[in-house]
């Protein structure tokens, strides 16, 4: 395409604006520029550019018509063919633009950055020993960040690709000379660790057993000379024993407590006048195959929790 004319009506007012055919800076034998976000424009875009009052550094807008994709970048040197512009090749991919293709061309002002939001795109970007200091050193080839655009990293012979999300104050930027704050957002091959398996937790049908409950006055009862007791005896004191077990428990009813004062705290043994009163509010139990003897009689035989004297003879 023949440049005249047509193109000189880009030139208005106090603004630049103009179209070019656009070429990667390989063409140039100038990949060193793959790592920033610098042009060559020709010599004919500084003559216009050095008349006008415009704000230094020179940034610029690049426009793809056709898609409507837009970026920013600035200016290295005033070198190019006239009509041609010469680009890093990662910014003609966010423009969707190929060899040859014409892109737009305008001068802008940014606001100075405060915040960026990068995103890898692989989560070998995690393997940096210290990607910030990495990340610190590219940006300074950068003038401008636009949201939306993927910036190439070079590292160790490879290239680390990554988003920009988010920028703020606006959604492009000028990073030069700025303190701005920078947070990443976890690789784009990221995948959360998986969770470990549930341990097995007991069912509804499987009911968790009960703690066994302490029994108080379970045993057998036992002479102190190793003779076995009388069975009409043994049944007394177990028939005793089942009716009077909860006086025994460790109750939790205090109206009950204060009723009966014969019920004591759990976990305490009483001796001597106390034992005989409870004793003696115990009911008498008669077993059936017995006969009933004189009351004389009856006191000789040894008797539970009484407080009388008895023989071993006995």
């Amino acid at each position: 395409m023949e440049y005249g004319e047509e193109y000189d009506d880009y030139y208005h007012g106090s603004s630049f604006q103009q179209l070019y055919h656009c070429y990667p800076v390989s063409f140039m034998n100038k990949e060193h520029l793959e790592k920033g976000d610098k042009i060559i424009m020709p010599p004919s875009a500084l003559t216009r550019l050095a008349s006008m009052h415009i704000d230094y550094p020179m940034l610029f807008e690049l426009s793809n018509l056709d898609t409507k994709r837009v970026s920013h970048c600035g200016v290295l040197e005033f070198i190019a063919e006239e009509g041609v512009i010469f680009l890093p090749y990662w910014m003609m991919e966010n423009l969707l633009l190929q060899e040859g293709d014409i892109v737009q061309v305008k001068n802008t002002s940014l606001l100075k950055g405060k915040y960026v939001k990068l995103q890898p795109h692989t989560k070998d970007f995690l393997d940096i020993s210290n990607p910030k200091a990495i990340l610190e050193t590219t940006l300074r080839n950068f003038t401008c960040l636009t949201t939306g655009d993927t910036i190439m990293m070079p590292y160790n012979d490879k290239k680390f690709y990554i988003d920009i999300i988010e920028t703020k104050p606006t959604s492009a930027i000028s990073i030069i000379e700025t303190d701005c704050e920078v947070d990443f957002a976890p690789p784009l091959d990221y995948k959360e660790p998986e969770k470990p398996a549930a341990s097995h937790l007991p069912s509804q049908e499987e009911p968790a057993k009960e703690d066994a409950k302490f029994s108080p006055f379970t045993g057998a009862a036992r002479r102190l000379d190793g003779k076995p007791l009388p069975e009409s005896l043994v049944s007394v004191s177990s028939s005793v024993l089942k009716e009077h077990r909860p006086e025994f428990a460790n109750g939790t009813n205090g109206s009950s407590s204060s009723s009966n004062p014969s019920r004591r705290h759990s976990g305490k043994l009483l001796f001597g006048s106390n034992v005989r009163q409870a004793s003696n509010e115990m009911p008498k139990v008669i077993p059936n195959n017995t006969k009933q003897e004189p009351e004389k009689k009856e006191e000789q035989k040894f008797q539970a929790f009484t407080g009388k004297k008895y023989s071993l003879r006995d």
